[in-house]
């Protein structure tokens, strides 16, 4: 049976592995390659940024993982209290998926999202993702353009 759990600090290098196992699976590349500063500066953001992450656990094995972040911008008439969010690093394991895994994590935090009176939840999706989202009644929006800067 999945467990679900918010991280905690007990769980804090457990959500780490599993981000850069979820990392190297989308990006190609060994999961090595997001330790040093990357893994330092998101165990920071663990620790400090206004966020929840839910891992899912088969007993003691970690098998997914989902994170909200929390975002407070100026008030706009479709957002008075300016309260937003973003989900991310939605990621169930291959031989978990279909399971309803990553649609327990991601309902999770849009409960805990409308509790703290969030307005607007964004969130960037792969392909096999997007039909996930669309269920949950997410759709696409040309509301933002974004630009890189160096």
């Amino acid at each position: 049976m999945i467990e679900y759990k918010k991280v905690t600090a007990e769980l804090l290098e457990t959500a780490l592995k599993l981000r850069r196992e979820m990392l190297g699976i989308i990006y190609g590349k060994d999961e090595s390659e997001f330790e040093g500063e990357f893994t330092r500066l998101s165990a920071e953001y663990f620790t400090n940024g206004d966020q929840t992450t839910i891992l899912a656990c088969d007993g003691d094995k970690p098998v997914g993982c989902a994170t909200i972040c929390y975002i407070t911008l100026m008030p706009t008439n479709d957002h008075p209290a300016g309260k937003r969010a973003h989900i991310m690093n939605v990621y169930t394991n291959a031989s978990y998926r279909r399971q309803g895994i990553a649609r327990k994590m991601v309902t999770t935090l849009l409960d805990e999202a409308k509790t703290r009176g969030v307005t607007y939840v964004s969130l960037d999706a792969t392909e096999n993702g997007r039909p996930l989202y669309t269920t949950l009644g997410f759709k696409e929006n040309e509301e933002n353009m974004g630009i890189n800067l160096p």
